[in-house]
């Protein structure tokens, strides 16, 4: 090509930036990513808060999560067009300018329907973002680096969950639920202004000709829009047993279809489509579905046992994950310096495994497990981590042209947030159901003729007639509840452990799929 490597771009394109430039332009574009990963969970735990403010009803104040969700997802595969219409810098930074803009009016909002809206706003600019942050990193480090600016992207993909809840417990438990969405204004300014600063279109990058393809946006925004939709609320309508979801369900597949439809027939489609075309893409952005279907699964599932079983704050119940999260960052150290000189497999299936053992422990949890274990599987994950995330984001994109990548990284990031999604709804349902099962099941041996469950009644029912000053009715009345108390508890531990028994089915499913990846790839694509 008569150009060194450290100056080009998979496709042999010229670098986004110099390398003497490239580590900062990786600082740059990790302010946006980070600060919108984590405000995809760092809402969560505020919403007791959000919702006393605003008199709002539980089924209301949720939207702050969905709206956030559905804006996000709606965006993410048309980031490619996005970035080729008005330039890969000026998109990036009017979408970091509009997020910092849309958290300051959050944090401020005066009523729920305004918090509302500017959520929309900051799911469209955040979502926007990531995959331009991630097309960026790619084009500013030479093809035998793609391994070590994979790692440093994963660092805000993989770290931002873990912190998010942690860091919104704790503003929002010693200041206020407000300023878990100002804090991203600061940030945002330092962002923006780095980018001005450091980065840089690459050549390639040409305005797409013609019409806005209209009817492809509307597919698109229909049928990701029900999709988001439709799982964030399937578990508290019953899913399919509701004519509501059953019309979401058929709006998702009926628009979905059309915009594929669409976009492989139209002569200038809105998204690219094509890339799909490419094995090492379609397996890799495959993989990362089903990797995003287990880590957000037990992202949320573990902290929620946490506080729900064990009675951690929500500080508490973060910092079970934030252990996990330096593992994670150790491990992409060590794995982006093995790509390209380990077989991809070999990587890929061990971080696989280290997941495997790490749901295996969660799965064995009981009412009497303490912080370190919790925490010590929350460690192994961190290190399985590193070791999918990185390898599998760095083989996806190594045959793809330059021209490419924009909508690429769209594509990747919708089917890992996707994942993650679908996820949590089946997580979210698994736990409910089996729930319902085991407190059925445990009751069955709770009848009167059973002498160890009236031992037990009658030893509460004494220590509460010498403590409570209660009438000896009252008091029997109480240890009932105490022992139907104790059943809820047990059924609802051992629902979370049919949970990780899921979550770790996924990722043993996982293991052979990954042979499907090359191994070997072409020459100087990844340093061979």
């Amino acid at each position: 090509m008569g150009r060194e490597a450290g100056n080009t771009t998979p496709g042999g394109a010229p670098a986004n930036r110099g390398a003497a430039n490239k580590y900062l332009v990786a600082v740059t574009v990790m302010i946006g990513t980070l600060i919108e990963v984590i405000d995809t969970s760092v809402a969560n735990v505020a919403l007791p808060h959000i919702q006393g403010t605003f008199s709002a009803g539980q089924d209301e104040v949720t939207w702050v999560i969905t709206s956030y969700l559905v804006a996000n997802a709606v965006i993410l595969p048309m980031t490619g067009w996005i970035g080729n219409f008005f330039g890969r810098k000026r998109a990036y930074i009017w979408c970091l300018g509009l997020f910092t803009v849309a958290s300051f009016l959050s944090g401020a909002a005066l009523s729920l329907p305004m918090l509302l809206a500017m959520r929309v706003l900051q799911g469209i600019a955040g979502g926007a973002m990531v995959p331009m942050s991630q097309a960026i990193l790619l084009e500013s480090f030479p093809p035998e680096e793609h391994g070590k600016a994979m790692a440093l992207f994963g660092v805000g993909v993989i770290f931002g969950p873990i912190i998010g809840p942690t860091l919104g417990g704790w503003i929002t438990d010693t200041i206020t639920w407000r300023w878990v969405f100002y804090i991203n204004v600061p940030v945002g300014i330092i962002g923006i202004t780095m980018a001005l600063l450091n980065v840089t279109d690459p050549p390639y990058l040409k305005k797409p000709e013609g019409r806005i393809d209209y009817a492809s946006f509307l597919l698109l925004a229909v049928g990701l829009g029900s999709l988001e939709i439709m799982l964030n609320r399937g578990e508290r309508y019953d899913w399919f047993h509701s004519p509501f979801i059953q019309i979401l369900a058929l709006t998702t597949a009926l628009a979905l279809a059309l915009f594929v439809w669409r976009s492989l027939t139209a002569s200038r489609p809105l998204v690219d489509l094509n890339v799909f075309r490419d094995r090492q893409f379609t397996v890799g952005t495959t993989l990362m579905f089903l990797l995003g279907f287990g880590l957000y699964g037990s992202f949320t599932m573990l902290p929620l046992f946490a506080q729900t079983l064990m009675h951690y704050t929500a500080t508490w119940a973060g910092l079970v994950l934030s252990p996990g999260g330096v593992t994670s960052l150790l491990s992409m150290a060590v794995v982006g310096f093995l790509v390209g000189r380990v077989d991809l497999r070999v990587l890929v299936i061990f971080g696989a495994a280290m997941n495997v053992w790490s749901m295996w422990m969660m799965m064995h949890m009981n009412l009497a497990v303490d912080f370190t274990y919790m925490m010590d599987s929350r460690l192994l994950q961190g290190v399985g981590l590193g070791f999918l995330f990185v390898p599998l984001t760095a083989a996806a994109f190594v045959n793809l042209k330059p021209a490419q990548i924009g909508s690429a990284t769209g594509l990747f990031n919708l089917m890992r947030n996707e994942g993650g999604s679908i996820g949590i709804a089946i997580s979210s349902t698994v736990l409910a159901q089996q729930a319902q099962l085991h407190h059925a099941r445990l009751v069955e041996n709770l009848t009167p003729g059973n002498p160890v469950l009236q031992q037990q009644l009658y030893g509460a029912a004494r220590a509460l007639d010498t403590v409570s000053g209660l009438d000896p009715v009252t008091n029997r009345q109480m240890a009932d509840g105490l022992v139907n108390g104790l059943v809820q508890q047990q059924a609802a531990a051992m629902a979370y452990n049919d949970v990780f028994h899921m979550l770790m089915i996924s990722f043993i499913v996982f293991m052979p799929l990954a042979l499907l990846l090359g191994g070997k790839v072409k020459k100087g694509a990844l340093g061979h």
